[in-house]
């Protein structure tokens, strides 16, 4: 199965053979591929650990046809929109030093597209193999403008106008158009954004509409290696410096102002560290993760892929740098579970919705399930419903009404949720799941429940809605 966000590259596609990744080369781009290899480029990137490594199937093709490479699988792909300020960061700087390491082998990047770089755990890492190109003396950077856009403008914006600014690249996913981003910067950013930014839309302004022959020859003058070279290190040392800034956070800080009691929290990390035991899930989600303390402990229960999600930019940051610091094999992404990323790009499938990538073991929702009915209007047997398609456990944390959380909810509105009271929680999940653990948490009014799903067959689909049942039976905030 060819992958649906792989036909632009006239050097070659991805598909997908036996569940492992295959990337055809093309005749035409053979040459610069055994440059890539010969010139040691190759080997430096991936001992690095900068450049995925694959193995070469040479037995796949004629030679006249072109070449087939097997390269190491991504637990999961995931989109600039969904990473923090620090994962961009770090994405950005990962294809500079790449793109200043190919030119010291007598290559270049030819794109620098942000789709590029992937996250195993909290480590970036470059996964196309043919995004390079010989260098030739002269050349431009003809891949500056969508570094701009995919990089260094969400990175500008996050920093000086709002951490969520990141979410244009939702609306965007060619990157930030230059001159939005000059109006959204409202003159901040210094030198950076005048520079790269600013006067960089005004020549895009001035000669956009200049036939291709106008543009290619007096337009983009020649630039010498060492006017490339110190290009890259300008954009290296200016997106260095860069750093979140204050980040207004509705839940980053969390837990230094949480109800539970110190024996309330002890009994809740206890259970989730029980039920993780028990239920040994490889490919573990943690929705609503916040700072991800609740979703560690997979890790040491046989999670090969551990994803933390949470709406909060602040949280999915402080994730990021924690699991960075400690090398942690945690994957901290910005989704919001009520609405997140669907289909887009071409025809809206060149890139995939959030669930069509991510096929989760065991779903863990701790203290969310709350939010999601209450604040989103979100009936319980939908969310079952939805789970069911997705996981075939699932851990939950029951909040109920007469909690202080619940009730700083139901502060500004009417209670217009008779559904949402425990013995009716428990009687629609048991449509769906089995009961296999119910843990009362000592010294608060909170549950913890460890549900597996039942084979329900044709009966479940009155409970589904169609697009729910679309999502394939592949088998999804933490307070």
């Amino acid at each position: 199965m060819r992958d649906p966000a792989s036909f632009r590259d006239p050097s070659g596609f991805v598909y997908f053979e036996n569940d492992e990744v295959r990337r055809r080369i093309n005749p035409a781009y053979l040459p610069v591929y055994r440059r890539l290899i010969k010139s040691g480029l190759y080997k430096k990137l991936v001992q690095s650990g900068s450049l995925i490594p694959h193995r070469e199937i040479p037995e796949s093709l004629p030679p006249e046809e072109g070449l087939v490479i097997a390269p190491l699988r991504i637990p999961m792909i995931t989109y600039p929109c969904e990473w923090s300020f620090g994962m961009l960061k770090d994405a950005a700087l990962l294809t500079l030093h790449i793109h200043l390491t190919a030119l010291n082998c007598g290559m270049f990047l030819k794109d620098a597209s942000a789709y590029n770089v992937q996250f195993i755990g909290c480590r970036p890492v470059f996964i196309d193999t043919l995004s390079f190109e010989e260098y030739k003396d002269g050349l431009p950077w003809y891949a500056y403008g969508q570094f701009c856009r995919h990089f260094l403008a969400p990175l500008l914006l996050m920093r000086h106008t709002d951490i969520r600014l990141n979410q244009l690249l939702r609306l965007f996913p060619d990157g930030v158009p230059l001159d939005l981003a000059k109006k959204l910067l409202h003159g901040h950013g210094g030198l950076t954004a005048l520079f790269h930014i600013s006067l960089h839309s005004q020549f895009i302004d001035r000669h956009g509409n200049d036939n291709q022959k106008d543009f290619s020859e007096k337009k983009l003058k020649p630039m010498t290696l060492s006017a490339h070279r110190r290009l890259i290190l300008n954009l290296i040392n200016a997106i260095e410096k860069m750093e979140a800034g204050n980040i207004r956070s509705d839940w980053g800080n969390y837990y230094s102002g949480t109800n539970y009691s110190i024996s309330a929290a002890s009994g809740k990390a206890a259970a989730v560290e029980d039920l993780l035991n028990e239920i040994r899930a490889k490919r573990f989600f943690d929705l609503g993760a916040n700072d991800g303390r609740y979703t560690r402990p997979a890790l040491k229960h046989g999670a090969e892929l551990a994803a933390a999600a949470d709406s909060d930019s602040a949280a999915v940051e402080f994730n990021y740098q924690s699991g960075k610091k400690n090398g942690e094999n945690i994957l901290p992404l910005i989704t919001d579970i009520s609405n997140p990323v669907g289909g887009m790009g071409f025809a809206a499938s060149e890139r995939l919705p959030f669930w069509e990538r991510a096929k989760p073991d065991c779903i863990m929702m701790l203290a969310l399930i709350h939010h999601l009915v209450i604040s989103n209007n979100l009936p319980l047997d939908k969310i079952a419903a939805w789970l069911y398609d997705l996981t075939p456990d699932v851990i939950l944390e029951f909040v109920p009404k007469k909690d202080s959380q619940v009730q700083r909810l139901l502060a500004c509105r009417a209670d217009i949720f008779p559904e949402y009271e425990q013995s009716q929680f428990e009687s629609i999940f048991s449509r769906f799941f089995q009961i296999e653990k119910k843990i009362e948490l000592k010294d608060c009014s909170r549950t913890v429940y460890w549900f597996h799903r039942k084979h329900l067959g044709c009966l479940r689909q009155p409970f589904v809605c169609n697009s729910i049942s679309c999502i394939a039976n592949d088998n999804a905030s933490d307070e």
